[in-house]
């Protein structure tokens, strides 16, 4: 069932980024889904400034089912943003986000409908095992969500992506959240409402590689991290305390035993060592600072979060 009705209940929300290889399949089983649910319905796609044919192929798509609509955005700008795009387009009732690869299935979209209609106003997907991943992989994510679920005031989900069920009321709750250094599973729970979670294996990705290297997972970690604690502060603020008070008994020793035996000449490794150590921990120290108040600068500048150059689909637009 399209969407041609002036009320959607389900909104499908997908970034895309250079996914060429996958749409076809991913149309497929969306459609397939979405068809046996027998709702109204639009697939709200996000091109994230792809490289290849990503776009045509949404286009074709998108004449082909109308309820395939395209939001083409200026440049890329990475999946949290995409997504905030897809959310701020989408329309129905219900939202889900989902990733263009099908390592989430759409066949599990039943299942959150089926939750959401017990009342539940957001229905996330847990994996229960991650298939298709590297032992290394599968470790520092198990690290992420440990250290980050200690650290946040906020309970973070562990195992959970961005695949799930949103009510609307949820979705205008998330629009009114502007910061432009977005960790989209910590806005997820921030905003709290009624959740509840599903267990699913999520599979390997379907055909090309994916983009998330190992260097930008660990900024994603960092930018989770410092969108929603304060403990890495607290951390250094403490250490530093630590090292003043381990310095200041030292010092007193110091003291004592040049009034009790003299002066005594010392050597000068000991003080080489100490001024690098403490250096070191100036600059970690300057670092970490440095990540909080470069998002306080992003935020200050104002920007729009996006730019989109075209948008198929959508009415007026057309």
């Amino acid at each position: 069932m399209s969407s041609d009705s002036d009320e959607v209940q389900l909104s499908i929300v997908v970034p895309l980024y250079n996914e060429e290889p996958n749409l076809n399949a991913l149309f497929e089983r969306l459609e397939t889904v979405l068809d046996k649910l027998g709702r109204s319905y639009e697939i709200v796609c996000i091109n994230d400034g792809s490289k290849d044919n990503t776009l045509l192929g949404a286009i074709a798509h998108h004449q082909r089912n109308p309820a395939i609509k395209i939001i083409n955005l200026s440049r890329n700008f990475g999946k949290e943003i995409a997504l905030t795009a897809g959310l701020d387009y989408a329309t129905g009732t219900a939202v889900i986000p989902i990733d263009a690869d099908l390592q989430d299935p759409p066949e599990l979209i039943e299942q959150l409908v089926l939750k959401w209609e017990e009342g539940y106003d957001v229905v996330y997907g847990t994996r229960r095992s991650r298939q298709g991943e590297t032992w290394l992989k599968r470790f520092t994510a198990d690290a992420f969500y440990r250290a980050i679920g200690k650290m946040s005031r906020v309970p973070i989900p562990r195992d959970t992506g961005d695949f799930r069920l949103l009510d609307r009321r949820v979705v205008e709750a998330l629009k009114q959240l502007p910061e432009r250094t977005r960790f989209m599973k910590g806005l997820f729970a921030w905003v709290g409402f009624k959740q509840t979670s599903i267990l699913f294996d999520r599979e390997p990705r379907l055909k090309g590689t994916t983009t998330w290297n190992y260097w930008k997972l660990w900024n994603f970690a960092i930018d989770g991290i410092t969108s929603f604690s304060f403990v890495p502060l607290k951390i250094w603020s403490y250490i530093g305390l630590s090292i003043s008070l381990v310095s200041l008994i030292y010092a007193s020793f110091l003291v004592l035993r040049t009034i009790v035996f003299g002066i005594d000449v010392a050597g000068y490794a000991s003080i080489i060592v100490a001024v690098l150590f403490l250096g070191g921990i100036q600059l970690i120290t300057l670092g970490i600072i440095g990540e909080y108040i470069g998002r306080v600068y992003e935020e200050v500048k104002g920007r729009p979060i996006y730019l989109v150059r075209d948008v198929y689909g959508f009415k007026g637009n057309d």
